[in-house]
């Protein structure tokens, strides 16, 4: 039938090329058309470049697993096809896999040119090779990672990326834990042809001053060689040109270029009103255009005053739940069509905000929460561990990394207002204080836009309140014991301004209970639905009712996997944990209704 159709309409070149915008493309815009011929997706909800090339690499990749240390690339071989992004526990030879393995993707090059290639997750530990010789190493599954080959010749050539999830020494913050650690390439993967020169990234803080907006642009360029060449970067943001500067690039590495603007006719981001907006940057190198890079941002301050916390100057209340990446049919590969259904339930169910618990989240979840106006509390990846484990030889540098990764990948995101790090560790020691000392000095120096937080559990014996901006509490009256919620929340404001956090503003960051979905009896004994609505309604009840709670974060939103282990992991039936407000299908329990009846009926202010 196209054909019969491009037959009649062949004579005609005007009706032949509206038709195909009508038809074929469906409206999208005629820049963005040529890069769906090409091919190209986006691993943002946004388009991020222009001018520079950018090929998504996701889909079907070969794959094995590796049983041999000793194994040579030449010498794999690969039997099976698995999707990218993609968890390997999904397919069914590997449903509890806990190891090494082998993914290869072949990618042909029309021309020669430089290639980075951008891994925005992979679990947890990868090592990649082009052609059999080794271009990056990385750990952590939740941070992206890039790298660079230069002068790549014309023609095919053989992408292999060895992926470890895997516990051992080697790896102090992928542990048996509270959650699954699962193996793969579990977010997108893009390759970019670039020039020798090209713009790494932007960071861009906006500022509120005499009542009006401001912003502090920032962009690195990243060169290849040791040409002396002169630049200039520019870029538009609503409409208007501004010019960044020029210079001299002189030798290969990274050069940072930053000036603060006035931005008189924009308008700020907020729960109800998230307005964006995209700011195009280019490069010009010797007169003519080496590169771009699109980032989305918004107007927005966040401030911490008399014991509350302020979004462009009025207190808000988080109204929150706790989310893990986590489902049974992709494990922790979510989807975007999931993520929004996710951001759809919890909009519906009147929060305002979600916590990252406990890793940086997919930057399309951030995208959304960028579009939709949800607050978001992002954390660093450490759970739950104790100073023993804290003094692993590779706790501080894999630490380091991946809050730098956070705070460098995510800055833009207008929904982040709270930087978080190392949930219930071992703040209680002289020696963790150390330890939180210095990760929280490392992410200020990164960005002193956002307040900074831990969740402790550690309650009168907490010793780091008065490092941060914000102290928050993780207890579970109703669940781990039978305190009174209210009672027991007062109690906490006493230790917090006994131990350093008086006048600073106070979080719940973590409260429920077990409700093994469908299970609904009468005698609402522990594990029922109705139970742990009980839970969710004694705790919100006591928290909504007391001014000095700057925000709430139910644990958690959806059920999710952990990790089959002893000591108190072998007490999580079904290796489950389900104190979700929805299970792992994201149906709901009777405690949705709950929630929702609590957060919509807090002051609309807050909203």
């Amino acid at each position: 039938m196209l054909d019969v159709i491009l037959n009649l309409l062949g004579k005609d070149s005007k009706r032949l090329e509206a038709w195909r915008d009508r038809n074929i493309f469906n409206g999208i815009p005629k820049k963005a058309k040529q890069k769906q011929i090409g091919g190209e997706r986006m691993t943002r909800l946004f388009q991020t470049n222009e001018l520079r090339k950018v090929f998504s690499l996701d889909g079907s990749w070969d794959f094995t697993a590796i049983k041999d240390d000793g194994d040579s690339l030449e010498s794999i071989s690969y039997p099976y096809k698995l999707t990218v992004p993609g968890c390997w526990e999904m397919h069914p030879e590997f449903l509890t896999y806990r190891g090494r393995g082998a993914y290869r993707k072949r990618v042909t090059i029309r021309e020669k040119t430089a290639l980075r290639f951008v891994f925005k997750g992979v679990s947890h530990t990868a090592r990649v090779y082009f052609d059999g010789v080794l271009i990056a190493e990385h750990y952590n599954a939740y941070t992206a990672f890039h790298a660079i080959v230069n002068e790549v010749e014309q023609g095919e050539h053989e992408l292999v990326v060895l992926v470890d999830n895997s516990f051992g020494e080697f790896s102090a913050l992928h542990v048996p834990n509270d959650y699954y650690t699962y193996g793969g390439i579990n977010r997108p993967v893009a390759m970019e042809e670039i020039k020798d020169q090209y713009v790494e990234r932007i960071a861009f803080t906006p500022i509120w001053e005499n009542g009006a907006w401001k912003a502090s642009v920032q962009a690195y360029i990243h060169k290849l060689n040791n040409l002396e060449l002169s630049y200039r970067l520019s870029f538009q943001l609503n409409g208007k040109p501004y010019e960044l500067g020029e210079g001299k690039l002189q030798s290969d590495g990274e050069t940072m270029l930053s000036g603060i603007f006035d931005f008189p006719e924009v308008d700020a981001w907020s729960p109800e009103s998230p307005k964006l907006y995209e700011l195009r940057m280019k490069l010009i190198v010797e007169g003519k255009e080496a590169d771009d890079l699109i980032e989305r941002v918004g107007f927005r301050v966040v401030t911490t005053a008399n014991g509350k916390i302020q979004l462009n100057g009025k207190d808000i209340v988080f109204k929150g739940v706790n989310r893990h990446e986590d489902h049974p049919m992709v494990g922790s590969a979510i989807p975007l069509q999931l993520m929004a259904l996710d951001a759809d339930l919890m909009t519906d169910m009147g929060c305002n905000a979600v916590r990252t618990s406990h890793y940086p989240s997919d930057e399309r979840f951030l995208d959304l929460c960028d579009e939709r106006g949800i607050l978001v509390w992002e954390e660093n990846h450490a759970r739950g561990l104790s100073l023993e484990q804290m003094s692993n030889p590779n706790f501080r540098w894999q630490c380091e990394q991946v809050n730098r990764e956070m705070v460098e990948q995510h800055h833009n995101h207008p929904s982040i207002v709270i930087w978080a790090i190392l949930n219930e560790c071992a703040s209680n020691t002289a020696k963790g204080r150390e330890m939180y000392k210095e990760q929280l000095e490392q992410i200020r120096a990164l960005d002193a836009s956002r307040p900074l937080t831990f969740a402790s559990h550690h309650r009168e014996s907490e010793l780091c309140f008065d490092l941060a901006d914000i102290v928050s509490f993780n207890l579970y009256p109703g669940w781990y014991g039978d305190e009174d919620p209210g009672e027991l929340c007062d109690l906490a404001r006493g230790w917090a301004d006994a131990k350093g956090g008086l006048g600073k503003p106070m979080i719940m960051s973590e409260f429920g209970g077990d409700g093994y979905y469908g299970h609904r009896d009468a005698s609402r004994v522990r594990g029922t639905e109705e139970r742990q609505a009980d839970i969710i309604e004694a705790n919100l009840s006591a928290y909504t009712s007391r001014s000095f709670i700057s925000g709430m974060f139910i644990w958690q939103y959806c059920d999710c996997r952990v990790t089959e282990g002893t000591d108190w992991l072998i007490t999580r039936a079904g290796t489950q944990n389900s104190k979700g407000i929805v299970d792992r299908y994201r149906r709901p329990k009777l405690a949705y209704a709950t929630v929702q009846r609590y957060f919509k009926k807090l002051d609309k202010s807050f909203k």
